[in-house]
């Protein structure tokens, strides 16, 4: 997976971390080459990849169906899931000062991995969803335990308007008394969307506060859309 470790470290990182502060998301594309996408939605066929699939309908998550991988991670996976982290680190840290909140993340994904594992968090939540005609996911937040980072990433393996139309991402911002904003996300094969786990900072009159974020999928209309979940924090289950 070298020319994905080579990719990674090979963003301008800073550009990131500006949209993240200003927005709370950023959009990377070309993050993944077609075969990789292609490799990556493959591994969906492969049962023996998973240790838990969830049909959304039957919990009213939506209308989908999503899988959970097993340790060892598929190498592509674990290259995101390494790789990508460590960049995200210095934003975590900074929006943890900026609301005052006493908790800093380690610089190495191992090191995260060690402190969920303490707190019996040990199964890897890097998940694989399939939506078709219909599907959609409802707002949520994945925090799965007591450990969770506050930022996460999506990699998009179809393209839309060609494999599927509808689904759009959407980010619901909810500010404390105020009216909720919206951003709806149509990203393109590749492409990797990294945003809020639960909350972001944002600049007041007197200094930081704490917005809440939610995500979900709109109701595809037709096709099949596939995505990849990289989330970093484990789960207790």
């Amino acid at each position: 997976m070298q020319h994905i470790q080579e990719k990674i470290t090979g963003m301008d990182w800073t550009n990131v971390a500006t949209a993240l502060h200003e927005k709370g998301f950023a959009l990377i594309p070309s993050f993944l080459q077609e075969n990789d996408c292609a490799a990556v939605q493959d591994l969906y066929n492969h049962p023996q990849c998973f240790r838990k699939t969830v049909v959304m309908e039957r919990y009213r998550f939506g209308l989908g169906e999503y899988k959970y991988f097993d340790y060892p991670l598929p190498g592509i996976l674990q290259t995101i899931r390494q790789w990508v982290y460590p960049q995200l680190v210095p934003v975590a840290n900074e929006w943890m000062k900026m609301l005052g909140i006493n908790k800093q993340f380690p610089n190495s994904f191992a090191a995260l991995q060690l402190l969920c594992a303490q707190q019996q968090q040990t199964k890897p939540t890097v998940l694989i969803l399939k939506y078709g005609s219909g599907g959609h996911n409802t707002l949520h937040q994945d925090l799965y335990g007591e450990i969770y980072f506050p930022l996460q990433a999506v990699v998009f393996l179809n393209e839309p308007g060609i494999d599927y139309t509808g689904g759009e991402f959407v980010l619901l911002q909810q500010t404390p008394r105020a009216q909720s904003r919206a951003f709806v996300l149509q990203p393109k094969r590749g492409e990797m969307l990294i945003f809020t786990t639960q909350f972001r900072p944002v600049k007041g009159s007197k200094g930081y506060y704490r917005v809440q974020v939610k995500h979900g999928v709109s109701e595809v209309s037709e096709g099949e859309r596939h995505t990849l979940g990289i989330i970093f924090h484990d789960a207790m289950a």
